[in-house]
């Protein structure tokens, strides 16, 4: 795919940017720096900026030549993620534990090369919204402006947005019919289970047996009740879920469609095992709350920590207990930890 002349002469002031965006990269709702930059080169090039959407979300408005009235949204996301970056780039990141390791550096980078060729053009009839958004990775920043009135204010009658692909070939644009990228809801389970003297440990409830026998089993959700049209990602997951006893929060951690209003509670009832269907004596202790894998939290967010508590037993031993915290895609990991 040839570039466009004009806007190949933009490369070494893009690429000027791209590079001191990775160098100084700052976290969900905290993008101050990024977000000034971004609103400086806009008011540069002539386009109406409006700034505090959704805390540091930035909206740029450009009208065209024409005088029509449609209104098309350009979205790029702004925010890095809290890692350390590991390489031995000239431009690598100068702040610790801060790292655009997602490539949102280039996509604020893209949109604002795209916004400074058509602001000098102007060659389309109508509006084009610039919509810089904060908090991409889990804090909910979308929802924060749209929550701050996002269409009101700037109305659009189609969003594009896209995501960088290292995997392609350079050059290449890639796109497919139907839904292209799921939205993920985190969770965390906490299993609290008790000790016991090590020659007695059929007196214990042992945490990391209960998390790897939960591990395995929430795997069968979709591998053994998911058929494979459509396939499972691409499909509403309302009858997926994992039921727990008095409660029905916890699903399949991607999906396309949202199944209902979260934390909606379902009476629950025991498996057709020891307690042969009947409701369940003892339901487990379920509380749901927002945050970027437990990272800090947001109330536009819309993701859930999700803890599971049973009895504990006076005089049983040392109380043991066991967190696993999965984290979102595209490298999902697992931080399972014991205190004792």
């Amino acid at each position: 795919m040839p570039n466009i002349d004009r806007i190949e002469g933009y490369a070494e002031e893009l690429t000027a940017i791209r590079r001191d965006l990775h160098a100084h990269p700052e976290i969900g709702f905290e993008e101050v720096r990024t977000s000034g930059i971004v609103a400086d080169k806009l008011t540069q090039w002539g386009i109406e900026v409006h700034r505090g959407l959704g805390g540091t979300g930035v909206v740029g408005v450009l009208k065209g030549k024409g005088s029509g009235g449609k209104r098309i949204g350009l979205r790029a996301d702004m925010d890095a993620l809290p890692m350390e970056e590991n390489t031995n780039l000239k431009w690598r990141s100068t702040i610790p534990g801060r790292f655009h390791g997602c490539g949102h550096d280039g996509h604020t980078t893209m949109l604002l090369g795209t916004a400074r060729y058509l602001a000098e053009t102007r060659n389309f009839d109508g509006t084009v919204h610039f919509i810089f958004q904060p908090a991409e990775e889990g804090l909910g920043g979308a929802r924060a402006m749209i929550k701050d009135g996002l269409f009101e204010k700037f109305p659009c009658d189609e969003v594009y947005g896209l995501h960088n692909a290292p995997d392609l070939n350079h050059g290449e644009i890639a796109i497919l019919p139907g839904p292209a990228m799921a939205g993920a809801d985190f969770f965390d389970i906490t299993i609290n289970g008790y000790g016991a003297h090590g020659a007695m440990p059929e007196r214990s409830k042992d945490a990391v047996v209960i998390a790897m026998t939960l591990g395995q089993a929430l795997q069968t959700i979709v591998s053994r009740n998911v058929g494979a049209d459509p396939p499972a990602d691409a499909r509403d997951l309302r009858r997926h879920r994992q039921r727990l006893p008095g409660r029905d929060h916890c699903r399949h951690p991607r999906h396309f469609q949202r199944a209902g209003k979260p934390g909606r509670a379902i009476p629950g009832r025991c498996g057709s095992g020891a307690h042969g269907g009947r409701p369940c004596e003892r339901p487990l202790k379920v509380a749901a709350e927002d945050g970027q894998r437990g990272f800090r939290r947001h109330d536009a967010g819309d993701t859930r920590r999700l803890f599971l508590g049973g009895p504990r037993r006076i005089g049983a031993g040392a109380q043991s207990r066991l967190r696993a915290r999965r984290q979102d895609s595209p490298h999902w990991s697992q931080h399972v930890r014991a205190h004792h």
